[in-house]
């Protein structure tokens, strides 16, 4: 549980860091955007009474209209209309090239810059005035929507970051536990050999003890169990097999090694062979993991029903329990690496199953249904081609 609780504190941590950074360079930029509109306009109001002045110290007969144009054509970056008293526009500049002699659009846009800013009047000699509207520069407007885009790119980077990271910490846990599996599948190797070679001594001069019986079935699960560990890491041989055969075969083990008070029950509800792509090895391993986790459900007590039944496309097995039964938000974490309730064991029998079923056979775990304090369903879904 700790691993889980420090990965959810370090993504916590990265999108905590995003959002500081994020609101600190929209707090900055907006400063810089209100000092630059302030800017802006004293801009053009210099401009407005440089052409006042300039309009007093020059011959009265010049115009002064001329001159007004003069000005804003130097103006390369903010949008500026000219219009005389009755708001008919007389020049234009800094707005698309392609439709500024299109009367309609030019309308439209002193519109829009009306409903949002108070325009600049001029005075002239000859007692009439003129009206300069502006709006915000080219480069005000994208550093408006600067700030948007950084936190847009810090959050994707931070996204980013954490996948890759997520990532990084899957596989170096994967390969941990291939190089652990392969490691006990190693040191089992041998003991188990050996046992087999003892037990086949002891069948061979003392036939009429059964127990011998009993103890070669046990060895043989010991070596049926250091070739899964052994295998664990490498693609699996897939080929089509009887999933009725594979479950009997893993209840018939479970039934003789569980205690007297686990009532089995196995239900297959097709008499026909139900035949699907299968490694026989590792879904019995996933059988018996999750019959063992819903024994363990049970304390000791209650009735294991097992039903495979089967429809066009899927096989289908469903393992209940009487036992204590799963919280709904626990319906997938029950599944995760590490996750258990009980006392003793690392948590891995039912992600292991889930890995085996999803990963290699393209079938589906879940569970079906729950109740707590009567029992559960886990169901699993096997494709038949």
């Amino acid at each position: 549980m700790s691993f889980f609780r420090r990965k959810y504190i370090g993504k916590a941590f990265l999108l905590s860091f995003a959002v500081i950074i994020g609101m600190a360079s929209l707090i900055y930029t907006k400063s810089l955007v209100s000092r630059l509109k302030e800017q802006e306009r004293r801009n053009i109001e210099l401009w407005a009474q440089a052409q006042i002045r300039i309009s007093d110290l020059t011959d009265p007969n010049q115009n002064v209209d001329t001159l007004l144009l003069s000005i804003i054509e130097n103006n390369r970056t903010v949008p500026v209309i000219l219009t005389n008293e009755s708001d008919s526009i007389i020049s234009s500049r800094n707005f698309d090239p392609a439709r500024e002699n299109d009367p309609s659009y030019m309308i439209k846009q002193l519109d829009k810059i009306r409903e949002s800013k108070i325009p600049i009047v001029v005075s002239l000699n000859s007692g009439h005035y003129n009206l300069i509207y502006y709006s915000d520069s080219i480069l005000l407007t994208m550093l408006i929507y600067y700030p948007y885009v950084q936190v847009s790119i810090i959050l994707m980077f931070i996204i980013v970051s954490a996948l890759a990271f997520g990532s990084s910490k899957k596989a170096e846990q994967n390969q941990v536990w291939v190089s652990l599996s392969k490691e006990t599948a190693h040191q089992l190797g041998t003991p188990t050999s050996s046992l087999a070679g003892w037990i086949e001594i002891l069948q061979h001069r003392y036939p009429e003890i059964q127990l011998t019986k009993e103890l070669a079935m046990d060895v043989q699960r010991l070596e049926k169990v250091t070739e899964r560990f052994s295998r664990i890491g490498s693609r699996p041989l897939i080929v089509k097999g009887n999933i009725n055969n594979i479950v009997s075969d893993a209840i018939e083990y479970l039934k003789s090694r569980s205690s007297s008070r686990i009532k089995f029950t196995y239900d297959p509800r097709t008499r026909s062979e139900v035949i699907a792509p299968v490694n026989s090895a590792l879904f019995e391993w996933v059988i018996e993991n999750v019959s063992k986790n819903a024994i363990d459900a049970m304390e000791g007590s209650g009735t294991l029903t097992i039903m495979v039944s089967e429809t066009e496309k899927n096989a289908i097995i469903d393992i209940s329990d009487t036992g204590k039964g799963i919280p709904k938000s626990a319906f997938k974490k029950i599944f995760s690496p590490g996750f258990t309730t009980k006392q003793r064991g690392w948590g891995v029998g039912l992600s292991l199953a889930k890995r085996i079923i999803e990963e290699y056979h393209h079938g589906k775990i879940f569970v079906r249904n729950s109740e707590v304090g009567k029992g559960s369903v886990i169901r699993i879904v096997m494709k038949k081609k």
